[in-house]
């Protein structure tokens, strides 16, 4: 066959980098898309914050000389899109067409309005970012400082401290830590011994423990004295931790002559301590999210709003929009519209992005108002594909408008991926969502004798007798992914 050159016409769907940098866009979290913007605005001249006092209408009818008319042609075709523009289609198939009626409530008029001043924001009570907090190790070395030690029992509590992990656990053993020093400085490892009964007395009780046991004894030891089982929970820590972790207590009770009721006193003294005392010190701030829609109940009905708090507020310069001439072909002209048609751009990625994220919250609170009306036991089954046929999108588009947003609803904060679930199947033919059926177990476990825990097994029968069919492993699956610990472990005496 030999090599020849021909002629071929196709189409070919091409993403450009405009719509790549929409795409982009949809997907940002609240925080990322506050960051974009801001690069935004240092690397475009022709954009800028809108304060929203209507200091863009006043900027129109300034400067209007010699060349006021092009100004004005400039202003009247802002909208107008320019030679070679890309028109913005999220779902590579059309524009989204939002509907002139929607069955819940949308404010439209929050979405590009200047945000309220925080005393104007009645019932919207969100909490700030935390600073990050004092880590373990400065903690303790805090500590050190104000004590009374020697410069040599200082040296040594320092080495101490260095080895205590961020559970707030001694790493290494006291003979390990005093072949670490010099032998010149004769420190041994009775003195290494005898420094960590000083450094075992910090705060938090508990720090430098070598053991789980000894962790529990020294927060027991802290207590007053006075205080009821306190003698009977050390020497129980100390000697049969191991006959309690396996809920063993008939071998508990042989051991330690105790009764039901006493044991269950003990163990519900120690059930108190903090086995990690040294979590509540982690050097990494608490970062809180930001909702990018809100939800309440008005009149009624659910109203949907976009949180003006997350949307970032831009606008054209108009001065600078002043400057291009149509048909100067100049490099300073030349310059100043393609940052014009870059920032005309990027409002509209922020208007689409605005707009299909209202849409398609919107439409999760339609379906999902059993869940905030009742509870997740009322969470209706509900996949992206759902979404994406009641609006006519893609689905990428809808997994994308998802991707790490936030609900504020007067049920708490929640992902907007949080009210999909996949569909199971009931023996009278319905569905019922697995976030549902995670809710009937968490409740099961909730109300169950504590002496007699609920089996996997015995779940899935209560479960298939509510019509709901779910297999015994599944049942496990749906309990270990809420941390609820199997029959076995859940085991009290009371």
């Amino acid at each position: 066959m030999k090599p020849a050159l021909g002629l071929q016409l196709g189409q070919q769907q091409v993403i450009t980098p405009q719509l790549q940098q929409a795409f982009r866009m949809l997907q940002l979290s609240a925080h990322d898309l506050e960051m974009e913007a801001q690069a935004a605005l240092e690397s475009n001249p022709m954009l800028e914050p809108d304060e929203g006092e209507g200091d863009q209408e006043r900027e129109k009818g300034e400067g209007e000389d010699g060349e006021g008319q092009a100004e004005r042609e400039v202003a009247a075709n802002r909208d107008e899109p320019e030679e070679g523009a890309e028109s913005l289609d999220l779902d590579l198939e059309r524009v989204e067409v939002i509907p002139e009626d929607l069955p819940i409530d949308t404010r439209w008029d929050d979405v590009y309005q200047a945000p309220l001043a925080p005393a104007a924001q009645e019932g919207w009570e969100l909490p700030e970012r935390a600073e990050g907090g004092v880590s373990l190790q400065d903690h303790l070395h805090w500590q050190l400082n104000l004590s009374a030690l020697s410069p040599q029992k200082r040296l040594i509590a320092a080495v101490i401290i260095d080895a205590v992990n961020p559970d707030g656990m001694l790493t290494a053993t006291v003979e390990d830590l005093a072949a670490s020093f010099d032998p010149a400085l004769g420190v041994g490892a009775p003195d290494l011994a005898a420094v960590l009964g000083e450094v075992q007395q910090f705060d938090p009780p508990g720090v430098a423990a070598r053991s789980l046991a000894e962790c529990l004894s020294l927060q027991l030891a802290q207590m007053p004295a006075e205080t009821p089982w306190r003698d009977e929970a050390i020497a129980l820590v100390n000697n049969h931790l191991d006959l309690l972790a396996a809920k063993d207590f008939n071998a508990l009770k042989r051991k330690t002559r105790f009764t039901d009721a006493e044991l269950a006193e003990v163990a519900d003294l120690i059930a108190l301590l903090n086995p990690r005392p040294g979590a509540a010190h982690a050097a990494e701030p608490t970062l809180y999210v930001v909702p990018d829609v809100l939800v309440r109940k008005g009149n009624g009905r659910w109203i949907v709003e976009l949180n003006p708090d997350a949307q970032p507020r831009l606008r054209i310069n108009a001065s600078y929009a002043a400057l291009v001439k149509r048909r100067d072909r100049s490099r300073d002209n030349q310059f100043l519209r393609d940052n014009l048609n870059e920032a005309r751009w990027f409002l509209k990625c922020l208007q689409s992005r605005h707009d299909t994220l209202l849409l398609v919250a919107t439409k999760i609170v339609e379906i999902q108002q059993g869940f905030l009306e009742h509870g997740e036991e009322a969470m209706k089954p509900l996949v992206l594909r759902d979404i994406a046929t009641a609006l006519d999108m893609h689905d990428s588009t809808v997994s994308r408008a998802t991707s790490r947003k936030y609900m504020h609803t007067p049920r708490g904060v929640f992902e907007l991926k949080y009210f999909f679930s996949s569909r199971v199947g009931t023996a009278a033919g319905g569905e019922v969502s697995s976030t549902a059926i995670r809710a009937l177990i968490k409740d099961l476990t909730a109300e169950e004798n504590p002496r007699k825990p609920l089996s996997d097994s015995r779940i899935t029968a209560i479960l298939a007798e509510h019509n709901i069919n779910v297999a015994r492993r599944t049942v496990a699956k749906y309990r270990e992914s809420m941390a609820i610990p199997p029959s076995g472990k859940r085991k009290r005496l009371a």
